[in-house]
């Protein structure tokens, strides 16, 4: 993600292809200012180390309680499914309604926990619309897993109404996985936790 005329930009939940990210950035000619990551599971940290190996001064930054998953592979679930990995520890820890102001851009940090204990969101106000660089939290028609060890679908719909959908109908949510969707869409139409879900919101 980067501001035009900026040569600098951030890095979000890389995932297992981090030669394409690094290729990307470099061929854009930019620098990244921070990785952030929405949560600690391996698929969204998988390209910590080779990034940090490329840019060793660029700051992991993750919500307090999805920290301790990053070095550890039963935590971040790669270990599960026979595949352990570590990233590089945090170089800083963020909490709820924290205001990051990095490469041009200050992003709110809301937590948003359900899909793993510690999950965080980042929501981009200065844009219009408004964007939600969301993890796993809002799918486009779904929700983020509960069947985790730390997963929870009551906590999950609750931080979906609570977090996300007391935000503008227009905001697009730019998910960990598919396509982009909007707060109105889902409010309206999301089968688990949308108006026309038969589930409770908490």
């Amino acid at each position: 993600m980067a501001m035009p005329g900026r040569d600098d930009c951030l890095i979000i939940d890389p995932g297992f292809t981090p030669q394409k990210v690094i290729d990307h950035i470099e061929a854009a000619g930019r620098n990244p200012a921070a990785i952030l990551l929405t949560h600690g599971h391996s698929d969204h940290i998988g390209g910590n180390a080779a990034l940090k190996q490329r840019w060793p001064a660029c700051p992991i930054l993750i919500g307090r309680g999805d920290a301790p998953k990053l070095t550890d592979p039963w935590g971040n679930l790669s270990a599960p499914f026979g595949l352990p990995m570590t990233s590089p520890p945090a170089d800083r820890l963020l909490q709820d309604s924290e205001i990051l102001d990095l490469a041009g851009m200050k992003l709110e940090v809301r937590e948003a926990p359900g899909h793993s204990a510690g999950h965080i969101v980042y929501v981009w106000h200065e844009g219009q619309p408004k964007i939600v660089f969301g993890g796993d939290v809002l799918f486009d028609g779904s929700i983020g897993r509960t069947d985790f060890p730390d997963g929870d679908f009551p906590a999950l719909a609750a931080s979906i109404h609570d977090r996300l959908f007391t935000l503008p109908d227009e905001t697009i949510v730019l998910s960990g996985h598919g396509g982009q969707t909007t707060i109105g869409r889902e409010r309206r139409g999301n089968p688990f936790v949308g108006q026309r879900s038969n589930r409770p919101p908490h």
